[in-house]
């Protein structure tokens, strides 16, 4: 029963997360940062130095990010597939914020996973702990589990899997008497 508490309470979290407007993953990217490295044989970038990303009403905030691009160019700029952030990872987008340690914007896909102590936080109070979440850009849809991320070292030096629980709160809305 426990198991079907938190999935329905994940739902509910989800379901006011639909309410996002759809994502625009076709408006530009512009990003600033610190340093920039173009490698363009490998056909990315690596950002670093307090990296910002803006794509229309969302921020990918890090502190270093890989850009992996096509060799299409469009209106003078190369297409990017992929960015990988790592360090301090932010996303915002209107009434939600989530942080990490480590998060991949798939723009094929249009979805950003985040991975390594992972919170959302959705409006003034609905919060939600995790492992891994999952935010789908056409639906708004985000899902998060407790997967870990790296390993946890035992007393006597064996490394062992640390199994991951979501955690949360929701808010309530105040009622009269």
């Amino acid at each position: 029963m426990r198991g079907h508490f938190a999935l329905l309470a994940l739902t509910l979290f989800a379901t006011a997360a639909s309410a996002q407007v759809r994502h625009n993953s076709n408006a530009p990217i512009d990003f600033n940062a610190g340093t920039i490295e173009l490698q363009d044989r490998a056909n990315r970038a690596i950002l670093s130095g307090g990296v910002n990303v803006r794509q229309a009403n969302m921020t990918l905030d890090a502190q270093r990010m890989t850009v992996a691009y096509t060799g299409q160019i469009t209106g003078g700029s190369p297409q990017v597939s992929r960015l990988d952030a790592s360090g301090g990872v932010t996303v915002t987008r209107p009434d939600q914020r989530a942080k990490s340690q480590y998060a991949v914007y798939d723009l094929n896909r249009r979805v950003i996973t985040m991975l390594g102590g992972v919170t959302l936080v959705q409006g003034a109070g609905n919060t939600v702990n995790g492992g891994r979440l999952t935010i789908d850009l056409d639906t708004g849809r985000a899902t998060i589990d407790g997967s870990s991320v790296g390993t946890t070292k035992a007393p006597d030096g064996s490394v062992i899997r640390q199994g991951g629980r979501v955690t949360g709160r929701f808010s309530v809305p105040e009622r009269s008497q």
